[in-house]
């Protein structure tokens, strides 16, 4: 494991979060691959200061994609005892933020990468590294067009989000939504005269409960997930300068995590239509607009697919899980390519917490696994 433990100590000494550039640390995986023999295509996005990396070896064909994101999530406001940006080893256990969600994967995913660079292979490895997932999965929505006519489509892909090692068949998709509630400020002794925009956003709250209610009792389930249904969440409303205004503009942050058996276009056409009428309701003087933020697919891949039983006896699991959290792998998946989630580390435990750290026995399992994927390409 030195070579995962050492990469994985330069990978967390960027500080990558998803506001700040990624570039330092994809100018380090570039030149890494660079120099073993991989070819490459480097993906800007449209300001410049952050960039993903399509990169293959081997002969021609298809072939096993390994995926990771670079970015992190903040710190700010989080009480950590270890410095973020610094691995600290401390007995089995290795701190920073991104050892487990996603940089430990990364760093097994590059070591495996020199394996890879080593050996006969006879189908191609490829990888995709991202920026931005934190943050809507922004960063491979941008780059997946370039995908098929740069390296080419692999038959199968590894989307290393920490699952415990579980192979995971499946996520919910997501969309996040900016809903802004437009009234008629005034004076506040004479309010009932004018449409007030917080009374809007409260409606609309009500209307999201009404509808997550239905999506519980009525909608589509699926048991694999701790929560079996479609979800609608209002995250965030602001209105208001002072008390004795009426407010004429509030605004709301929220999102929906759908199953893969609720059209998203559908359940987007529901909340609008909710909105719709809620703006009539008050007359001419009250309008609502909604705008997506960011939104990614769900996962749903068979879980009798031929690679889903390869990644069994690959790990040793011979089950299939599905998580909470999304990924970028409905992205693959929308692709044809049969995807799973796999990699090492508890997003529950330890992802996005202070003190954030993985597991030496993780690695190892990981670094196994990928171990394992180059010697099947080489049958």
């Amino acid at each position: 494991m030195t070579s995962t433990l050492d990469i994985l100590d330069r990978l967390i000494g960027y500080d990558t979060v998803s506001a700040r550039s990624n570039l330092a640390l994809i100018d380090y995986v570039q030149d890494y691959l660079s120099s073993r023999g991989f070819k490459l295509e480097r993906v800007t996005d449209p300001t410049g200061e952050k960039a993903g990396l399509f990169a293959s070896i081997g002969p021609a064909g298809s072939g096993i994609m390994l995926s990771a994101h670079t970015d992190v999530v903040p710190v700010d406001g989080q009480e950590w005892t270890r410095p973020p940006f610094a691995l600290t080893r401390e007995g089995d256990s290795l701190f920073g933020r991104g050892t487990t969600d996603m940089k430990g994967f990364l760093a097994a995913m590059l070591n495996a990468a020199d394996q890879a660079a080593k050996a006969p292979l006879k189908e191609p490895l490829k990888l995709a590294i991202s920026y931005d997932e934190e943050v809507g999965c922004l960063g491979i929505a941008h780059m997946i067009d370039r995908l098929a006519p740069t390296i080419g489509l692999p038959r199968a892909c590894i989307v290393g989000e920490p699952t415990g090692m579980q192979v995971a068949i499946g996520h919910k998709g997501k969309q996040s939504l900016r809903v802004k509630c437009r009234g008629q400020s005034g004076h506040s002794a004479l309010a009932p005269r004018f449409v007030n925009a917080l009374h809007l956003g409260a409606d609309v709250v009500i209307a999201m409960r009404t509808l997550q209610d239905w999506l519980a009792s009525q909608g589509a389930r699926d048991t694999a997930y701790d929560v079996p249904y479609s979800t609608v969440h209002v995250g965030r409303m602001t209105a208001g300068t002072a008390l004795n205004i009426v407010p004429d503009q509030a605004e709301l942050l929220m999102e929906f995590r759908h199953l893969a058996e609720d059209d998203p276009a559908d359940l987007r056409a529901r909340i609008e239509a909710d909105l719709a009428r809620i703006a009539s309701d008050y007359g001419g003087g009250a309008r609502i607009d909604v705008e997506e933020i960011a939104a990614y697919p769900g996962l749903s891949t068979d879980r009798g697919a031929a690679f889903v039983t390869e990644m069994q006896a690959i790990t040793g699991f011979n089950k299939t899980t599905k998580v909470a959290f999304g990924t970028e792998a409905g992205f693959f998946d929308g692709l044809g390519i049969d995807t799973v989630v796999c990699g090492p580390g508890s997003m529950e435990g330890q992802g996005h917490k202070p003190n954030e750290y993985i597991t030496l026995d993780q690695l190892q399992a990981c670094d196994s696994m990928l171990t394992r994927v180059v010697e099947g390409l080489c049958r």
